[in-house]
């Protein structure tokens, strides 16, 4: 199919006259003779009464549905003696045009040529514009094809403008393309209504070069219309071109306190320009490719309007200054009627929509400015746009902000405001406010909403949270998709876990969510993705369902090796890590294997998991040969392949060899983690290893690492278990004091707030210290250590470096370094 864009283009002119000024006066003499006499034509009227009363049946029947009656009063109108003229079916086709009834207009038109009545041009444009309206663009072709025949009357532009119109409605270019080469031959000229179907048509084909175009053409030869300039607006929006519609804006704003216009209602309620609008003639030889070749006015762009590009923030720009009228009356104070302000409303609205698409919140704050400077009103529309477009990168606060202002103006926020405020307090993690405005939300056609609070409950570790939304999800209607399932799998696939170990009790609570949730997925006709079979497969080890896993593990494989694709790497990692999690190192191999087998090729995380599970078979050797697959492959080694190593050697109690790794590991750029220290600071204190504790405890002190519960446990217990409690008891305080902060300013600043809660003898102390818990674990940890040491009459210091253990650590780490 021929690219419309080539069709969008100045047609060949057959009025080659135009081109001199006074024959293009006299030829728009013409042309505006012609179209009254188009429209005040009385020789359509029916000679006698008998046949205007038929008439009027005709199309009272059709008025009251009764279409039987109207065919009987059809044909018994061509069954009369009197020959029959074009005026007798004009108010008939008047009727079918405006319903419209394509149908009996074409029964009409069957009578008409069987009668041999001679057709006149209101018959055609008629009947063409009902099939049109109808629908029926074949047909409304072929009697254009007839008209053109047989005819002394040429299609005129506003039959061409309801074909291309239907095209547009019926989304059918080769259609539009005929058409516009048709128009083209004929040189029938273009008016606004032929620019406003070519920008729908532009539009359509997602073609925002052929828009540019129709911008050019049009303004080479036409006064700006403020209608036509809202138009354009709409369609650079509609394909994202914010610096085109903005540049278009400000050149509507000029128009509209020029007063250059009369801007008046429809019958159907439409605004429209009352100003005469003659066809632009088309000129010799000049086609759509060279239009840039002509002196045309520029394409719009942000060279007077715009400011600067950010492309993280998109199209900037800066409003530009000017008087409108000559009297140095502000802009609010100018006088704009009624629909002028509704037209630039409109397009405020349109490019506000657009810059909430894009998150082009500057724009956006522009635009308010803007309006507010022109004394428009934005309407609850306008502040939708302009919300969402603000909480996409400010966040919710500035949302809230601006809905208090909605309410003092008695505005209510539409439901997508609604749901962009929840969706933007749903990643920021505040659960009741998103929850409050899920609530106001009365009608909504989309789930992201939802599934955003699904996944703040997950992040949170709230599925309770969850259930309520379900519920108003149910009541509302809103049909769930597969990011839904993903996220109730992960919120309601597992019981006890990660609290507590499954038990029968839990996995049998399991398998009944699991199983609800995939009936729920079928009754809806929604197949797994990859990430909900991850999700679920997931929740099944974590509750140690290891047997109900591998059977939907191979279920899944069956069905994925019917449709010729494999599963995803990450779900066998996450099967594999289950298996190596619950000591099954066996049917982790076998899973290993099999996933090798389809083709898959291991990443990173699946080799750290292997390497995890020789771990607990004790075998060395295994986890060097996949160290070297691994190098062999491109990936490099990280703090979880050196844990994983480490863990094997402190299996077999190989302290030396474990410290030498660590050292490696530092020696190649690998930063260690708290998780490799703490695994080392476990098998030391297991073994009462007080000298590696000591080592590892001083490193971690100087590579800036905090310590974490299990690492003052682990420290504490090796102390304790070798008789050296007030080494325990000053050790757990200076790791307590660390995990606070590793700086001692920053400790002076709340020491005051901190000894309140420490020293505090209100048993409520305690209490308001496992508040913190909510905020900060490690923090309501350390403070209860702290409270506890406390409470046994050991001196609290504020300088943990200055302690006789941290300053005995230092010394002995700089000597091994050393030696």
């Amino acid at each position: 199919m021929m690219r419309l864009a080539v069709r969008l283009k100045c047609m060949t002119n057959s009025l080659r006259e135009w081109k001199a000024s006074d024959t293009g006066r006299t030829n728009s003499a013409r042309v505006l003779q012609a179209l009254r006499s188009f429209r005040t034509s009385t020789g359509y009227r029916p000679r006698d009464s008998i046949a205007r009363r038929m008439q009027e049946e005709i199309v009272n029947a059709l008025h009251l549905g009764e279409r039987s009656r109207a065919s009987v009063l059809l044909s018994e109108l061509g069954g009369r003696d009197r020959a029959l003229q074009a005026g007798d079916f004009i108010p008939i086709l008047q009727y079918c045009a405006r319903t419209p009834d394509p149908l009996f207009v074409m029964e009409t038109w069957k009578l008409m040529v069987e009668e041999d009545v001679e057709l006149s041009g209101k018959c055609y444009f008629l009947t063409i514009r009902s099939l049109c309206k109808g629908g029926y663009i074949k047909e409304a072709f072929n009697i254009l094809s007839i008209q053109k025949e047989n005819s002394d009357t040429c299609p005129t532009l506003p039959v061409y403008n309801d074909l291309l119109e239907a095209c547009v409605q019926m989304n059918s270019l080769n259609h539009a393309g005929e058409c516009l080469h048709l128009m083209e031959k004929q040189g029938v000229g273009k008016n606004a209504i032929t620019y406003t179907i070519l920008l729908k048509l532009a539009v359509l084909q997602q073609d925002l070069s052929a828009i540019h175009e129709i911008w050019k053409e049009y303004f080479n030869y036409n006064t700006p219309s403020i209608i036509t300039l809202r138009k354009f607006i709409r369609s650079f929006t509609k394909l994202r071109d914010l610096e085109s519609a903005y540049v278009a804006l400000q050149r509507m704003v000029d128009v509209a306190f020029q007063h250059k216009f009369s801007i008046n209602r429809t019958g159907e309620g439409k605004l429209f320009d009352s100003r005469v609008n003659i066809p632009i003639p088309f000129r010799d030889g000049l086609t759509w490719n060279n239009y840039g070749k002509n002196s045309y006015l520029p394409i719009p762009s942000s060279s007077e309007y715009g400011k600067e590009r950010d492309p993280d923030k998109g199209v900037q720009f800066e409003i530009k200054a000017e008087e409108h009228g000559t009297d140095g009356m502000s802009l609010s104070e100018q006088a704009l009627s009624a629909p002028v302000m509704k037209l630039l409303r409109w397009s405020f609205g349109d490019i506000m929509h657009t810059c909430a698409d894009s998150k082009n919140v500057l724009l956006a704050e522009q635009l308010m400015l803007q309006m507010q400077n022109l004394g428009l009103e934005p309407s609850s529309a306008t502040y939708d746009g302009f919300i969402r477009a603000l909480v996409s990168v400010k966040g919710f606060q500035d949302g809230m902000e601006v809905l208090k202002g909605m309410e003092q103006k008695k505005l209510k926020p539409h439901d997508s405001t609604l749901a962009a405020m929840s969706v933007s307090c749903s990643r920021a993690l505040e659960l009741d406010l998103a929850e409050t405005f899920l609530a106001q939300i009365s009608n909504c056609h989309h789930v992201y909403p939802f599934n955003a609070f699904l996944e703040a409950c997950d992040a949170l570790d709230q599925s309770e949270r969850a259930v309520g939304v379900l519920a108003k999800m149910k009541d509302m209607n809103i049909l769930p998709d597969i990011r839904t399932y993903e996220l109730l799998f992960a919120l309601f696939g597992n019981v006890n876990a990660p609290y507590e170990d499954g038990n029968v009790l839990s996995q049998v609570d399991a398998a009944k969510r699991i199983n609800a949730i995939e009936m729920d997925m079928m009754r809806h006709g929604i197949q797994h993705s990859h990430l909900s079979m991850q999700n679920l497969l997931k929740a099944l080890g974590m509750e140690g369902m290891i047997k109900d896993m591998i059977q939907f593990l191979h279920t899944a494989e069956y069905q994925l090796s019917r449709r010729s694709t494999n599963l995803d790497i990450h779900i066998y990692n996450t099967v594999m890590h289950s298996l190596v999690e619950a000591k099954e190192s066996r049917m982790a191999i076998e899973v290993f294997k099999s996933m090798i087998s389809c083709g898959l090729s291991p990443d990173a995380a699946t080799y750290n998991i292997m390497i995890d599970c020789c771990s607990n078979i004790k075998c060395y050797k295994s986890a060097c040969a996949l160290i070297s697959m691994m190098i062999r492959n491109g990936f490099c080694l990280h703090a979880v392949t050196y844990t994983s190593l480490i863990k094997i050697l402190l299996n077999f109690e190989d302290f030396n060899e474990a410290l030498k790794l660590l050292d490696q590991a530092c020696s190649e750029g690998t930063q260690p983690d708290l998780v490799l220290y703490n695994t080392i600071l476990q098998a030391a204190s297991e073994m009462g290893k007080i000298d590696v504790i000591e080592l590892i405890i001083e490193q971690m002190h100087r590579q800036k690492i905090q310590p974490d519960p299990s690492t003052c446990s682990h420290v504490f217990s090796a102390y304790v278990d070798n008789g050296f409690q007030s080494t325990a008891m000053e050790a757990l305080q200076v790791l307590s004091m660390r995990m606070i902060s590793e700086q001692d300013d920053i400790l002076q600043e709340n020491r005051s707030e901190f000894e309140n809660l420490i020293f505090d003898e209100d048993p409520e102390s305690e209490s308001r210290i496992i508040e913190i818990f909510k905020d900060s674990a490690y923090l309501a940890v350390a403070l209860l250590n702290l409270r506890w040491c406390a409470t046994l009459m050991f001196p609290i210091s504020w300088l943990p470096n200055q302690s006789p253990w941290a300053k005995r650590l230092s010394i002995d780490y700089a000597s091994a370094c050393r030696g």
